[in-house]
């Protein structure tokens, strides 16, 4: 779907939540078991060991089907948790999704924190599947608003806000070895830290979720997939 260059964050938001919306329960359904087929034939997928995953709510890529045959492939699966006291998203370990989660913030099933084990950091996470409202072919990823996973992702990548150098490194051909330059929108705030571990960052959305362009901000962190029904998007600038 094209965007404008002028066209706000909020407004493509709008728009793309509206046109998933028209999306039939049975073409949903059809393009979700089409996404999640091109995600396992992914060769960062299959070499995983640990998984992050998401329960999807409303009109957007149906999860559940993906994240149980995540289980039935015996891969080790986090799944996140809003903590309303930092605004910020918890994850724990679930093995057994009938038992080990509740209904959460927006309905949202989520680990029920007696249930599961809490993980302190993505160190163990190869493969995570983020959710979305629109994406662009660079890894451009907009979210919901609430900014809860480039927090999480920003946290893990170990980048702090300061006021010496800016990031200016835009040939990186890869984020290994801790260069996760290429991954970030360009700012004078941002001061980076050595990462030894991060998971590949992937996200699967609806063709129609994906624009020409989305405004992006210091804080803003790229996908490296893009997975639709239709395509498997290796981003690049």
């Amino acid at each position: 779907m094209p965007a404008s260059p002028h066209m706000t964050k909020l407004g493509i938001r709008k728009k793309l939540l509206a046109l998933r919306e028209q999306l039939s329960p049975d073409v949903r359904a059809a393009c979700s078991e089409a996404i999640s087929a091109r995600i396992f034939k992914l060769e960062i997928y299959r070499q995983a060991n640990a998984v992050l995953g998401y329960m999807n709510f409303g009109a957007e890529f149906a999860s559940e089907l993906w994240i149980q045959q995540v289980l039935a492939d015996g891969k080790k699966l986090a799944l996140p948790r809003v903590n309303r006291h930092t605004n910020q998203l918890d994850l724990y370990w679930v093995d057994d999704l009938e038992n080990q989660l509740e209904s959460g913030l927006w309905g949202i099933r989520e680990p029920v924190v007696e249930r599961c084990e809490q993980l302190t950091t993505l160190n163990e996470v190869e493969f995570a599947l983020l959710p979305g409202v629109a994406f662009s072919r660079n890894g451009a990823r907009l979210g919901y608003g609430g900014g809860f996973y480039d927090k999480l992702l920003m946290k893990q990548l170990a980048i702090r806000l300061g006021e010496q150098t800016a990031l200016h490194s835009h040939s990186a051909k890869s984020p290994k070895n801790g260069d996760i330059s290429r991954w970030l929108t360009p700012a004078k705030s941002l001061v980076i830290a050595p990462v030894t571990h991060r998971p590949a960052l992937v996200a699967a959305a609806f063709a129609l979720q994906i624009v020409e362009q989305i405004p992006q901000e210091a804080t803003d962190v790229k996908v490296e997939w893009i997975i639709t029904e239709q395509e498997t998007i290796a981003c690049s600038e």
